[in-house]
C-alpha cells in the first residue's frame, strides 16, 4: 500500500507553480513601492536617514503583525489559500494607493504597517497552496515561490527606472500589478491535492524553537539570513545611486533604479537553484553555499569605493542571488524537525522573530553609512550569514539532519 509520503506528486503541478508564481510576482510588488521612490518622497516630506527607514520598518512590523493574527485565528484553515490572497492583494493595494493622499510620515507609515499586515494574507498562504501540490519536489517550488517574491520586490525599482516616471505612476502602477495578482491567484490557480491538518497555534509551544536543538539551529540559521536579507534589499539603491553619482553618470538615479531591479530581481534565479540544490543534496548544504557567498558580497563590497563598474556589478549580481537563495529552506527546516501538531506555531515565531530582526539592520545601515561608510554599513550585515553559516554546518554534523529533505539534510 501507498503511504502518502510516497504518493507521487501530482499532474499538473508545474502549471499550478507557474500560475501562483505570476500572481506572487505581481501582488509583491507594493513590499517596496515606496523604497524605490524614496529620494521623491524625501524631498518631498524633507525625510532624513530615520524617516526613510521608518517607511520600510513598518511594512515589516505589519508584516509581523498580520502573520501572528493570522496565525492566532487560524485565518488559512478557515479560509481557501487561494481567497486569502484575493483578499490580502485588496487591501495592499488600497493601503499603497493611500501613499497618493499622504503628505508626510504621520500618514504614510500607518498606511505601508497595513500594506505589510494585508500581504501576510498574501505570501504565506500562496505558499501553503503551493505546498499543497509537491512533496518530492517541494525544496524546488518553494524556491520558485521565493523567487518570485525576490523579482517582485525588484519591479518597483524597474518602473521607477523606466521612462522617469513621477514617483505617483510608480504608487499606481504596483497597486495595480497588486490586484492583478489576487486576480489571477482566485481566477486562474488552484490549490494542490494535498491536505494539511489544521494548523494550531498554541503559544506554549513556541518555545520549542529555542529549546530543540535542531529547531533551535534552523531558527540561528534563518535569523542570521533576514538579519542581511531586508537591510540589503531596501538600502541597495541607495548604495547604487551613490556609486553612480561617484562615476558621473548623467542620470544616476535612473540608472541605479535599473541596476537594482537586476540585482534584486536575479534572487529569483537564486531562489530556484537553491531549492533544486537543497532537493537533490540537502538543505544544509543549499543554505551553507548561499549564506557563504552572501556574507562575502557584504563583508566586501562596500568597501570596494575605486572597483571598476563591471566588478561592482558582478559582485552586486553574486549578492543578489545568493542572498536569498537559502530562505524557502529554513521554513522547509521547520516543518521537517517540529512536533507536526504545532508546526504553525514554530513557522509564526520564526517568522515574527526573522522579520524583527530586520527593523534593526533596515534603520542601522543608513546610520553606519553616514558615518563610517557604506564599507562598514554592509560589513555589519556578513555577520547574520556567519552566524547562519556555523548553525548550519552543526546541523548538518547532526543526526538530526536525516530527518530534512528525505535524508538528504
Amino acid at each position: 500500500m501507498t503511504s502518502p509520503d510516497s504518493e507521487p506528486d501530482p499532474d499538473g503541478r508545474w502549471w499550478a507553480l507557474t500560475i501562483m508564481a505570476v500572481a506572487m510576482v505581481l501582488a509583491m510588488t507594493t513590499w517596496f513601492s515606496a523604497a524605490a521612490v524614496l529620494p521623491q518622497l524625501g524631498d518631498r516630506w524633507e525625510l532624513g536617514s530615520t524617516g526613510g527607514s521608518m517607511l520600510t520598518i513598518a511594512v515589516q512590523l505589519g508584516f509581523v503583525v498580520g502573520a501572528v493574527v493570522s496565525a492566532v485565528t487560524n485565518l488559512a484553515d478557515r479560509i481557501p489559500p487561494r481567497r486569502l490572497v484575493f483578499l490580502g492583494t485588496l487591501l495592499a493595494a488600497a493601503a499603497n494607493l493611500g501613499l497618493l493622499a499622504a503628505d508626510g510620515l504621520a500618514t504614510a507609515i500607518p498606511l505601508r504597517g497595513l500594506t505589510g499586515l494585508a500581504l501576510a494574507g498574501v505570501y504565506p498562504p500562496a505558499l501553503k497552496s503551493m505546498a499543497g501540490w509537491f512533496r518530492a519536489g517541494r525544496g524546488t517550488a518553494m524556491g520558485v515561490m521565493v523567487g518570485a517574491l525576490s523579482l517582485g520586490s525588484a519591479v518597483p525599482h524597474l518602473v521607477n527606472g523606466i521612462g522617469g516616471l513621477g514617483w505617483r505612476s510608480v504608487v499606481v502602477a504596483t497597486s495595480v500589478m497588486t490586484m492583478a495578482g489576487g486576480l489571477v491567484a482566485e481566477l486562474v490557480g488552484r490549490d494542490g491535492p494535498f491536505r494539511f491538518p489544521v494548523a494550531v497555534f498554541d503559544p506554549r509551544w513556541a518555545t520549542q524553537l529555542f529549546t530543540q536543538r535542531g529547531l533551535r539551529l534552523a531558527s540561528l540559521g534563518y535569523f542570521g539570513h533576514m538579519w542581511e536579507l531586508y537591510a540589503m534589499w531596501a538600502w541597495f539603491a541607495a548604495f547604487a545611486t551613490t556609486r553612480f553619482d561617484e562615476r558621473s553618470w548623467s542620470d544616476p538615479a535612473q540608472a541605479a533604479a535599473v541596476a537594482t531591479f537586476v540585482v534584486i530581481g536575479t534572487g529569483a534565479v537564486g531562489s530556484w537553484l537553491g531549492g533544486v540544490v537543497a532537493d537533490r543534496w540537502g538543505r544544509t548544504l543549499s543554505t551553507i553555499i548561499a549564506m557563504g557567498a552572501s556574507g562575502s558580497m557584504a563583508a566586501i563590497i562596500g568597501f570596494l569605493t575605486d572597483a571598476p563598474t563591471w566588478l561592482l556589478g558582478l559582485l552586486s549580481l553574486v549578492w543578489g542571488l545568493t542572498v536569498v537563495a537559502d530562505s524557502a529552506q529554513f521554513s522547509a527546516m521547520v516543518s521537517e524537525l517540529a512536533d507536526q501538531r504545532y508546526v504553525g506555531t514554530a513557522i509564526t515565531v520564526q517568522l515574527a522573530v526573522g522579520f524583527s530582526l530586520t527593523v534593526l539592520t533596515i534603520f542601522l545601515v543608513p546610520v553606519l553609512r553616514d558615518g563610517p561608510g557604506w564599507g562598514t554599513a554592509f560589513a555589519v550585515l556578513a555577520a547574520g550569514p556567519a552566524i547562519g553559516l556555523a548553525a548550519m554546518i552543526r546541523l548538518r554534523r547532526s543526526p538530526l539532519a536525516t530527518q530534512l529533505a528525505g535524508g538528504r539534510g
